[in-house]
């Protein structure tokens, strides 16, 4: 009896232990995965930079002769007109440069007269043979000489004036002035590196530069040349948002006005320059700002998030699920971003459902 009931004890556990395994070696259920259900739709892609605002016009202002700064005559920060006095330099040594070089005119223009006086009185006698061609020659050189001299003074004349007048500083522009770099009582103007003074900003209009990588001029070239071959509008029609650094969106669009020559050879990329109206002058020189345009409008175009893609050697791809709920792995073709989606230009279309969340656990297949 009590060999029966071992055995029964031994045939309950073998039991448990075949259930167990069967349990064990049961198939895991289907991995719980969300997707998105592709659409298409009329598609603009966005392209910005990082660019930094200047004046229309940005005039240094630099002293050309050299000497000690004797006045200031206009309030930092203030509009200036052009033609304006900013500042006065010692004029006395310039002066004093004027005073002599009229003193030379004047002498060269008494021996002028006497030139002239001397070939007025030995002409007539040259032709009635009273005195010797000589004599003649001797007076006509003398009055050339003379004559070329007058000139000579004169333009030394001309040149001490100007330097004279370079003791005064105008402004070249209407702007806005800056702050001062340097006081009264500094000696300014030595060369060869004079010192800035000050800077004058036309701030009617302003512009924006920006440096572009050159994989993105190319790209952007690229579609330029597209659009035209298309008979869409040229480059100069594009035009440009600004962004400002506390996020708001300037309200006047911007103008394309020029691309450099080259691409700096040390940093990889281009200049671009932009052109956007101030009337407000709010914009000044020196701001940073995003600047935003329309790279191109696609039609019927398919997006997906960004975390939808992965990426293995260098293949970009996509988990499609199909009608029968399994899983196909799709290798995908991406344009530009916008957004925080991905512009698929190859491999989905639309209606089409991809794993948006849960791409660990599926595989090509499952």
């Amino acid at each position: 009896m009590r060999f029966k009931r071992h055995i029964l004890i031994l045939f309950v556990f073998a039991l448990g232990a075949c259930q167990q395994e069967k349990a064990d070696q049961a198939p895991p259920p289907p991995p719980q995965v969300s997707v998105i259900e592709t659409q298409a739709q009329d598609v603009v892609v966005p392209i910005e930079f990082v660019g930094q605002t200047l004046g229309s016009e940005d005039i240094a202002i630099r002293a050309r002769v050299e000497g000690f700064l004797e006045g200031i005559h206009f309030e930092e920060g203030s509009d200036v007109d052009q033609g304006q006095l900013l500042y006065t330099l010692e004029s006395q040594p310039y002066e004093a440069e004027v005073a002599a070089m009229m003193s030379q005119l004047a002498e060269a223009k008494t021996m002028l007269a006497k030139a002239t006086s001397d070939l007025n009185r030995i002409r007539p006698l040259a032709e009635r043979n009273a005195v010797s061609q000589s004599d003649l020659d001797g007076a006509v050189a003398a009055y050339e000489a003379s004559q070329a001299s007058v000139e000579a003074a004169e333009a030394i004349l001309r040149a001490s004036k100007i330097k004279l007048s370079y003791t005064r500083i105008l402004s070249p522009i209407n702007g806005v002035i800056g702050k001062t770099h340097a006081k009264v009582g500094d000696f300014v103007g030595r060369s060869p590196n004079p010192v800035i003074l000050n800077t004058v900003s036309n701030i009617a209009k302003v512009r924006v530069e920006f440096f572009l990588p050159e994989n993105q001029y190319l790209m952007v070239a690229r579609r330029i040349v597209e659009r035209e071959r298309a008979g869409g509008s040229e480059r100069g029609g594009a035009t440009f948002e600004m962004i400002l650094a506390d996020g708001t969106l300037y309200p006047h669009k911007g103008r394309y006005e020029f691309i450099d020559r080259n691409v700096d050879p040390t940093t990889g990329s281009i200049l671009i320059q932009l052109s956007f109206p101030n009337p407000d002058r709010i914009i000044r020189p020196g701001q940073f700002a995003k600047i935003r345009t329309v790279l191109e409008r696609i039609k019927d175009g398919i997006l997906v998030p960004q975390r939808c893609v992965s990426e293995l050697q260098g293949i970009t791809r996509v988990f499609v699920v199909g009608d029968d709920n399994k899983v196909t792995e799709r290798v995908v073709q991406l344009g530009p971003s916008v957004g925080s989606d991905w512009l698929i230009l190859k491999g989905l279309k639309a209606g089409e459902k991809v794993v948006y969340e849960g791409l660990q656990r599926v595989s090509d297949g499952a």
